[in-house]
């Protein structure tokens, strides 16, 4: 249950994050959450919260979804053996089974952890151990999780800032660049290419037609691994079971989690090749040379198990293809009259919609304003909005401020993508056509400037406290 009474957020304020419920508080959107269905979110004051961000595409087969909740309980109420270490889990090797058989291609065998940032610590260890090297391929604007080799792969210094040194031997180039590409890979020094078939935060950024098959024939050329992290675009998210799908590439390590578990259950997975898993696991000396404690834990095993069936049986891929292509070009057509909207792109039900900075003299002065500020205001207005005032749950992407990203849950009716377009429309109408837009962020602008003075201020009056104590 989500926070939001005064004294609801005392122990979360004192004991959590303090400045998470600044942060909500101040963009007006720390409401509590009473129960989720489907993709709609029921909030105490009454409202129904229409959700297209899924929880960053994790909510693929919608919140709750009966089939995965049942099968959940099913499985605490039959006391099964769960986290003993010392023994074969069944549902471990029937999901691996399904997962590999899913993806195609050359991929085998999987190892099984709780998130997508574990997930590429993985590759990177197993990359090194196949090929004897050390050194990692990133692209610019990519995102692969916030733990320490994970985060050295991360194409944005934002979220590297205070936290390095970052692992050595990892060089960045130019997204959907194959001549970049090669006169990295030419050196020989490269274990693996790390790369997002569609860049998610980086701001629903498609590979140019040849670029995923291009890298692939370049790692083959040079020895070096290719490996697709598809966790937030893999489970049917982009019409395919995985984005890498689309582009008919084989990667040789893909990387999965979010989606995975319906939601429910922390649950992520690495699909590899043999060749690349008896690296590491080549002898009983070395049978548990990479493990983790909750990684086949009965309960994540069931809830892939349950979500990857309710994907197949309710064809919410293929449903993900024809629904995602209709609302994009339903989109396109009702957001076409604005100057500020760049581009409305994506495959299946992820969406980018990227504005740009306005001709017209009178908003321009506004938007550099808003920059001035901070570089995402206009974008984090925009969805303020639309969640006060339409009731729409969507946010901007992590390294691309400028683009909006909807990305509901692959349940989502026709009608409620219908009132998502509306909804998004109508707010974009109001930043063309009304000073409302402008003058509600340059309020969210000084409420921000105002909060963290006293925050400031707090902390220098604490700062000086503490220093008469001594």
């Amino acid at each position: 249950m989500n926070i939001t009474s005064t004294e609801d957020q005392g122990t979360y304020t004192n004991y959590v994050n303090p400045i998470w419920v600044k942060l909500l508080e101040t963009a007006g959107m720390n409401v509590r959450y009473t129960h989720c269905s489907g993709s709609e979110l029921y909030t105490a004051d009454g409202r129904t919260i229409l959700d297209c961000m899924s929880g960053h595409c994790v909510h693929n087969v919608g919140h709750n979804h009966p089939f995965v909740v049942a099968e959940l309980v099913a499985e605490l109420q039959s006391q099964s053996p769960s986290m003993l270490q010392c023994n074969v889990v069944k549902e471990a090797g029937t999901l691996a089974q399904m997962l590999c058989e899913n993806a195609g291609g050359k991929v085998s065998k999987v190892f099984f952890c709780s998130s997508g940032s574990e997930g590429v610590e993985t590759v990177i260890k197993f990359a090194r151990a196949h090929t004897g090297r050390t050194d990692l391929v990133y692209a610019s604007g990519a995102f692969h999780g916030l733990t320490c080799g994970a985060l050295s792969l991360v194409g944005s210094d934002f979220w590297r800032e205070s936290f390095g040194p970052m692992l050595g031997g990892t060089h960045e180039v130019p997204f959907g660049d194959l001549a970049a590409m090669e006169k990295r890979l030419a050196t020989k020094t490269i274990a693996a290419v790390i790369l997002e078939p569609i860049q998610g935060e980086g701001g629903v950024v498609l590979p140019p037609a040849d670029y995923l098959a291009g890298v692939q024939k370049l790692c083959q050329t040079y020895g070096t691994l290719f490996i697709l992290d598809e966790v937030q675009t893999g489970m049917g998210r982009t019409g395919t079971f995985l984005a890498g799908q689309r582009y008919k590439v084989e990667p040789d390590m893909i990387v999965m989690a979010k989606a995975l578990s319906g939601g429910l259950v922390p649950c992520a997975a690495v699909l590899m090749t043999d060749e690349i898993h008896k690296s590491v696991f080549h002898s009983l000396h070395r049978a548990f040379s990479h493990s983790s404690t909750f990684s086949e834990n009965a309960l994540a095993m069931r809830a892939g198990l349950a979500t990857m069936r309710v994907l197949q049986q309710e064809g919410l891929a293929a449903r993900a293809e024809f629904l995602g292509n209709e609302f994009r070009e339903q989109l396109r057509a009702a957001l076409t009259p604005y100057e500020m909207v760049k581009e409305v792109r994506g495959e299946g039900m992820l969406t980018g919609i990227e504005f740009q900075a306005p001709g017209n003299l009178t908003m321009r002065m506004a938007f550099v304003a808003f920059e001035a500020m901070h570089p995402g205001l206009f974008g984090q207005v925009l969805v303020m909005r639309l969640f006060n005032r339409t009731n729409i749950l969507t946010q901007i992407c992590g390294n691309n401020f400028m683009v909006l990203k909807v990305a509901p849950p692959l349940t989502t009716s026709e009608q409620q993508l219908q009132s998502c377009i509306e909804s998004i429309r109508s707010q974009i109408e109001t930043i063309h056509s009304s000073k409302a837009f402008w003058n509600d962020g340059l309020d969210l602008g000084r409420r921000a400037l105002v909060r963290q003075s006293r925050m400031s201020h707090r902390d220098r009056k604490q700062t000086a406290d503490v220093g008469n104590t001594h």
